[in-house]
């Protein structure tokens, strides 16, 4: 699964990175050690023309709930099922997303009672594209929550010893293809796959990480 990631780059870097249209939103873009569900996260989308960044609640809400609460169990969506279960199919057909980061959590579960969290990056330390979901939820009140969700995939060899789920990053080159306006098709599917572990490193970081409160550079250190 991916239940924390980290996004610290500038947000002029990223607005290049994903040729993004800049916007206001660089004013209320905020660097984050630790990015949790529930939160508002940075997303790319495409209109058709350009690509646009918006922020999104993580935890999907399918415009069909009639709980918002939903979402906090819909932080990741399986890439084996997501083109098929009900919380997820019109999302996959209608609207992907793009989630940036630059690296994610994950904790070890082979001692519930000692979990150890490991941060895993790109050994070069670019930013990454995570595959995501959105959607748009109305409350009977008429109150509109745009929400995403993560999707994961089986482990990669780098991940296998941490856990045996991995979000899916996309590859540079599949970026644009997955945000692609249309229906969903066999070649978005194909790219849900985990990423080459050969350009990938892992190693443990502080406990303070399972805090969400948490959130400042000591995170990322190696221990």
């Amino acid at each position: 699964m991916c239940g924390r990631f980290t996004i610290i780059a500038t947000y002029d870097l990223i607005v290049y990175r994903f040729n993004i249209k800049k916007s206001s939103l660089q004013f209320e873009y905020h660097q984050s050690f630790n990015v949790a569900p529930g939160q508002q996260i940075l997303t790319v989308i495409n209109d058709g023309k350009e690509n646009r960044a918006g922020f999104l609640k993580w935890g999907l809400i399918p415009s069909w709930a009639k709980d918002p609460k939903i979402g906090y169990r819909m932080i990741n969506a399986r890439a084996e099922s997501v083109a098929t279960k009900p919380s997820f199919r019109t999302a996959f057909k209608k609207h992907r997303c793009l989630i940036v980061a630059d690296s994610f959590y994950e904790w070890t579960h082979d001692n519930l009672k000692n979990k150890r969290p490991f941060r895993f990056k790109l050994k070069n330390d670019d930013l990454f594209a995570m595959a995501g979901l959105w959607e748009s939820w109305k409350s009977p009140e008429g109150q509109i929550i745009h929400s995403c969700t993560i999707i994961t995939t089986e482990a990669n060899e780098i991940m296998i010893p941490v856990h045996n789920r991995m979000p899916v990053i996309l590859r540079r080159e599949d970026e644009q293809k997955w945000i692609n306006p249309g229906s969903a098709s066999s070649e978005q599917l194909s790219l849900l796959k985990p990423y080459d572990s050969n350009e990938m490193e892992a190693y443990e970081v502080s406990k303070d990480v399972n805090l969400p409160k948490n959130n400042d550079p000591h995170l990322i250190q190696k221990i």
